[in-house]
């Protein structure tokens, strides 16, 4: 860091000393912007979280709607045709919404980054100003790989393969991944296919719903945030991730 408080200084260096046009505020409120700015992106992180949680809880609660109306259909039409045509009409609009859930979460998750960087660089900017402070701070105060997952409370890197799927995302995909099977399983009954070959293709369209799911979600998130260009990486020197 390259600015520090002097005693009897009007203004701290770094990013508290800079002008704005060509006056020059006083610390206190270049603090008071940095703070306010920090608090709307606690805000708006908190806003994104809550929109994930209510999208995940619509999709299960939908799910499991549609699983009770199956069982109930099924008591009655006794897995019949009448049982599969209410079941090619229902499941489709159940993983058309656990799909586009999906994509929005992995959306929440790549601005959730962005957010977690920006106030990455506020703590930047307060330690400029107050140096003597970093120890007091467990967060990232970084820009880079490092900062960021410092933040997260997680290990910098792409991340174990199998933690993907204890995301909330990645638990979508499974389940979307079932539906889009059983669905492609009846589909495969309903056109005459014998129980192994329709078992096999279900299997198979699972399989290749959670790969492709799995898929975007490192696109649309772990790989944009490794090819970045981090503004204030951690210096080699530095001990900490933050």
């Amino acid at each position: 860091m390259t600015g520090e408080f002097h005693p009897g200084a009007s203004e701290p260096a770094g990013v508290l000393a800079s002008t704005t046009g060509d006056r020059e505020l006083s610390a206190a409120l270049k603090l008071q912007i940095l703070t306010t700015e920090h608090w709307s992106l606690l805000s708006t992180r908190a806003l994104s979280w809550n929109e994930a949680f209510s999208r995940s809880t619509m999709f299960l609660g939908t799910l499991t709607g549609a699983i009770v109306a199956l069982a109930l259909v099924a008591q009655v039409a006794t897995f019949g045709a009448a049982f599969q045509t209410f079941a090619l009409l229902i499941l489709p609009v159940v993983l058309f919404l656990g799909v586009a859930t999906y994509l929005r979460l992995v959306q929440i998750n790549r601005e959730d980054v962005r957010w977690v960087i920006g106030m990455n660089l506020l703590r930047h900017a307060y330690l400029d100003a107050a140096p003597g402070l970093r120890r007091y701070f467990v967060t990232g105060s970084h820009d880079d790989e490092a900062g960021v997952m410092a933040t997260y409370g997680a290990t910098a890197g792409g991340g174990a393969f199998l933690h993907e799927f204890v995301t909330t995302p990645g638990m979508l995909a499974v389940i979307n991944g079932v539906i889009a099977g059983v669905l492609g399983g009846i589909v495969g009954t309903s056109i005459g296919l014998d129980a192994p070959l329709a078992l096999a293709l279900a299997l198979g369209i699972a399989a290749v719903t959670v790969g492709l799911l799995a898929l975007h979600q490192y696109r649309g998130v772990v790989r944009p945030r490794s090819l970045r260009m981090p503004r204030f990486p951690a210096g080699p020197q530095t001990g900490s991730p933050s």
